[in-house]
C-alpha cells in the first residue's frame, strides 16, 4: 500500500540572501578585484546571488591581513581565544535554523540533514576546540606547542559548513589565523559564517573568506606567506596540491576521495544493517567522501539483504530539499550529475544489473534516483571509481579473508563498516582493513573528539580530536 505524505516545507523567509557578495578580508566585506560568478539553487536552477571571485591580488590582501592578525592572536592567552570560540559556537546554535536553510538552498541537501546533522556538529566542533585552546600543553603534542602562522584552507561543496568548522576551529584554538576558500558552488554559508565572526567580535584578520574557483584555491595554496595548507576534495586536486607545496616548508593535510566498503556478515542484524547501508550511501545524495559505496555481503544472506534493501529504498523520498519529509535532495551541480550518469551508464554497459525504485523526479534542477548495481565484480569501473552520488555497487564474499581482500582492493582507504554480532570479528576486521575509520554496526558517525582521515590515495593527516590539533602546531606529531 502506498502512503501519501503532505509536504512539510521549511520557510525560506528566515534567510536573507543578498543579491551580491564580496570577499571577507580583515574583518570587513570588500569588493573583489576580479570578476564574479553565480551561485545557484541545484533544486530549481534559480540564481541565488552573484559572488566575487577573488583574484591573486585579493588573496594576497587576505594573507597579509591574516599575517598582521597572527601577531596578536597567537600571543593571546588560550583562555581568551577560547572565549571567542565559545561565542562563535553559541551564535552558530542561535542561528542554526538560518544556517540549515541556507545550506540546503545552496547545496541541495535535505533540510533534516543540514538541521539535525550538519549544524549541530559544526557547533560541537567549536565548543570542543574551545575547550582545548587553553590546554595545549596537556595534549601530548610536545613541550611548549606553538602555532604555525597563517593557514590556507580549501574546502569542498558536499559539507560546506561542516568542512569549514573542521578546518577553522582547531586552527584558531592553536593560535593560527585563517584564509579559507569555500567551493565555488556553495559559498553562501561560509559568507554567513563571516557575519558570525563579526557578530562574535573576532579580531579583524583572524578569519578571512575568499570566494572563487580553482584559480583562487591555487593562489591560496601557493602563496609564499601561507604556513599551513589544509584541503578536502578530490584526489586529483589533492595530488596537484602535494606537488605544488613539495620543496617548501608548508605543513599539509589532505582529506581526499574514498570508495568505502560496507561489509555485512551472515550473523549481522539485517534490519539494522539495511538502515546502515541506506545511510551509508544515500545520506547527502552520496556526496560523501567516506560513503559506503561498495556493499560487500556474505553470500548466504545476500538475497535476504538485497530484498530488504530494495524494499527500504522504495520508501525513500526524493524531492524538495526544504521539505522535512525529503530523504534525498538534489545533486549539487549539473557537472556532478553528468559524472554520476556517465559512470552509471558505464556500469550497465559493462554487464552490471541496475535497479532503482519507481521515482518521480522534479522537472527542474539536478536529480538522480537512489540506485544499486548487482552482479558487480572488482573489475567494473562502478566498483573502482568514486561516483560521489547515490549509487551502490553490491559484491558478495564467502569468508572474512575474502571480504578483507575485496575491501582493500582499492587505491582509497578512508573508511569502512563492519556488521556482525561477534566482537572478536570486529576487532580482527578493523586490524586488517586499510581504512582510516572503521565503524562497527553503524556508519557515518562523527564526533569532534574522534580523529578522521585516510590512507593511500584518501590523503594523510587527521582532523578532529586531539590528533586534529597536531596539524596546526609546530613540531607536533602523533
Amino acid at each position: 500500500m502506498a502512503f501519501e505524505y503532505a509536504p512539510a516545507p521549511e520557510s525560506r523567509s528566515i534567510v536573507d540572501i543578498k543579491p551580491s557578495y564580496g570577499l571577507f578580508i580583515d574583518g570587513e566585506f570588500v569588493d573583489g578585484r576580479g570578476t564574479s560568478f553565480k551561485t545557484i539553487n541545484p533544486a530549481t536552477e534559480e540564481t541565488l546571488a552573484e559572488v566575487a571571485e577573488a583574484s591573486e591580488a585579493d588573496v594576497d590582501l587576505a594573507v597579509k591581513a591574516a599575517r598582521r592578525a597572527f601577531r596578536g592572536w597567537s600571543r593571546m592567552s588560550g583562555k581568551e581565544r577560547a572565549k571567542y570560540l565559545f561565542r562563535i559556537a553559541r551564535i552558530l546554535q542561535e542561528r542554526g535554523r538560518e544556517l540549515a536553510v541556507l545550506e540546503s538552498i545552496d547545496n541541495g541537501k535535505p533540510i533534516k540533514e543540514s538541521r539535525d546533522v550538519d549544524v549541530p556538529i559544526v557547533a560541537a566542533h567549536f565548543f570542543y576546540y574551545a575547550g582545548w585552546a587553553d590546554k595545549l600543553d596537556y595534549a601530548g603534542l610536545g613541550p611548549n606547542p606553538q602555532p604555525l602562522g597563517v593557514a590556507g584552507q580549501v574546502i569542498p561543496w558536499n559539507f560546506p559548513l561542516l568542512m569549514l568548522a573542521w578546518k577553522i576551529a582547531p586552527a584558531l584554538a592553536c593560535g593560527n589565523t585563517v584564509v579559507l576558500k569555500p567551493a565555488e558552488t556553495t559559498p553562501l554559508t561560509a559568507l554567513l559564517f563571516a557575519e558570525i565572526c563579526q557578530q562574535a567580535d573576532l579580531p579583524p584578520g583572524v578569519v578571512n573568506i575568499v570566494t572563487g574557483a580553482g584559480s583562487t584555491g591555487q593562489a591560496v595554496v601557493g602563496h609564499p606567506d601561507v604556513d599551513k595548507v589544509a584541503f578536502t576534495g578530490s584526489t586529483d586536486v589533492g595530488k596537484a596540491i602535494a606537488r605544488a607545496v613539495a620543496g617548501t616548508d608548508k605543513k599539509v593535510t589532505l582529506e581526499l576521495g574514498g570508495k568505502a566498503a560496507n561489509i555485512v556478515f551472515d550473523d549481522a542484524p539485517i534490519d539494522q544493517a539495511v538502515e546502515g547501508i541506506v545511510g551509508g550511501i544515500f545520506f547527502n545524495q552520496g556526496h560523501v567522501c567516506c560513503a559506503g559505496s561498495r556493499l560487500l555481503v556474505q553470500e548466504s544472506v545476500a538475497d535476504e539483504v538485497l530484498s530488504r534493501l530494495k524494499r527500504r529504498m522504495g520508501t525513500l523520498r526524493v524531492g524538495d530539499p526544504l521539505d522535512k519529509n525529503t530523504d534525498i535532495g538534489a545533486i549539487n551541480s549539473a557537472e556532478q550529475l553528468a559524472r554520476i550518469r556517465e559512470l552509471s551508464d558505464i556500469g550497465e554497459s559493462e554487464g552490471a544489473e541496475r535497479w532503482a525504485p519507481p521515482c518521480d523526479l522534479p522537472s527542474s534542477g539536478f536529480w538522480f534516483p537512489p540506485t544499486i548495481f548487482t552482479g558487480v565484480t572488482q573489475a567494473h569501473r562502478i566498483a573502482r571509481e568514486e561516483v560521489f552520488g547515490p549509487v551502490l555497487s553490491v559484491l558478495t564474499f564467502r569468508t572474512p579473508a575474502e571480504a578483507v581482500e575485496k575491501a582493500n582492493n582499492t587505491p582509497y582507504g578512508l573508511s569502512a563498516g563492519v556488521w556482525t554480532e561477534k566482537g572478536s570479528r570486529i576487532l580482527h576486521m578493523a586490524s586488517q582493513l586499510r581504512a582510516g575509520v572503521v565503524w562497527a554496526n553503524t556508519f557515518n558517525k562523527f564526533d569532534p573528539a574522534s580523529p578522521f582521515g585516510g590512507y593511500k590515495e584518501s590523503g594523510y593527516g587527521r582532523e578532529g580530536g586531539r590528533q586534529g590539533l597536531a596539524a596546526y602546531l609546530k613540531g607536533a606529531d602523533l
